[in-house]
């Protein structure tokens, strides 16, 4: 028998509804890309929705589950931004909590016990988070992640999706790398190589350049 392991991708995730269209209407509303929507007579239907920049879809339709709909809560999207994906939200008309952050450290307890208001004091990667649901309840938060633990992203798996992702590793770049030069009371021209690794180590969770 051999010893490898076998990758197990985690692609679909299955959310219980109760109005399919509405479903549509919501998560469409949301920026997300609708990649499937099936009907096979009156009783079953496949609608297929992935946020955006995820390798991750949802699932929902007819036929499809028999869980509550509304029952599927803590369903985490990681973003670089929590404030700007807040913002995003809200301009497309989702209610969305304030942003928040757990009394007892960078994950958060079930529900609302334990929200502390504002971000994560320190601004930690994994510690603040904003939520909000779908039409029928099933729950979502956001969690802001700029850098990664050790192991949880490969090396060479180091990508953005898109532009607003980059830009904020840039900016984060720049912050980090200024208060290099003040460290070292030096100007640094080679500032792009620099960038290019606080980047990669950020994402690889990796140790931070000083």
């Amino acid at each position: 028998m051999s010893n490898e392991t076998v990758d197990m991708k985690l692609e679909v995730v299955v959310i219980p509804v109760s109005d399919v269209d509405r479903a549509m209407q919501f998560y469409a509303g949301l920026g997300w890309r609708l990649d499937v929507d099936i009907v096979r007579g009156d009783d079953f239907r496949v609608v297929h929705f992935t946020p955006t920049g995820s390798h991750c879809s949802i699932l929902f339709g007819k036929g499809v589950t028999t869980e509550e709909p509304g029952s599927v809560q803590g369903l985490h999207l990681i973003v670089s931004d929590v404030e700007a994906a807040r913002a995003q939200l809200i301009g497309r008309g989702v209610e969305v909590s304030e942003i928040f952050h757990d009394v007892g450290g960078v994950f958060h307890h079930a529900g609302e016990v334990g929200r502390v208001s504002g971000a994560h004091p320190e601004r930690k990667s994994y510690g603040s988070f904003a939520s909000f649901s779908d039409p029928d309840g099933n729950g979502w938060v956001f969690q802001e992640v700029t850098a990664r633990l050790p192991g949880r992203v490969d090396a060479d798996a180091t990508t953005f999706v898109s532009p607003v992702e980059l830009a904020s590793a840039l900016r984060r770049a720049a912050a980090a790398h200024g208060e290099h030069e003040k460290r070292t009371g030096q100007h640094d021209d080679n500032w792009p190589d620099w960038y290019a690794e606080y980047i990669i180590r950020e994402q690889t969770g990796g140790q931070l350049p000083t």
